[in-house]
């Protein structure tokens, strides 16, 4: 039986990525009904995006005590916004802490590599509500639904 197989009887559903010149995985993503681009990065312990993009996705923003460390440094300003919907394929929830922050230089690193700017960043926090599973040899996630 393939992964796939398996992992569908388990109730998963397979959402395929697409792997950028800088070798990470982009998925696709809806925040509050609006289609964007986001990185897939089990590094990051939060989901993101950037202050840009407030508008965009109707975020309503707060105050927050986290500091992002990432590709722009360390100790980056950070807002929070929650009670987000959040729809990847076909698993959706709602009530999504996003954390905002400045990915100008996250975003200027890919360009520099003729990637695409992104909207932002799934983290683990997402990853481990629906316990993914990434096939990196099929370059896809499996989602718990």
């Amino acid at each position: 039986m393939s992964l796939k197989k398996f992992l569908q009887k388990k109730g998963y559903c397979k959402i395929d990525l697409k792997v950028t010149a800088t070798d990470h995985f982009e998925i696709k993503a809806k925040i509050n009904g609006i289609t964007g681009r986001f990185i897939l990065d089990t590094g990051a312990s939060n989901t993101c995006i950037g202050f840009d993009k407030v508008e965009q996705f109707k975020l309503t923003s707060e105050a927050s005590e986290i500091k992002a460390a990432g590709a722009g440094g360390t100790n980056l300003e950070t807002l929070i916004s929650v009670k987000n919907k959040i729809e990847i394929g076909e698993w959706k929830k709602k009530k999504v802490k996003i954390v905002l922050f400045d990915l100008v230089h996250v975003n200027e690193a890919l360009v520099a590599h003729n990637v695409h700017p992104v909207d932002g960043i799934i983290g683990a926090d997402v990853l481990k509500k629906v316990k993914a599973i990434i096939d990196y040899d099929k370059s896809c996630v499996y989602l718990k639904m």
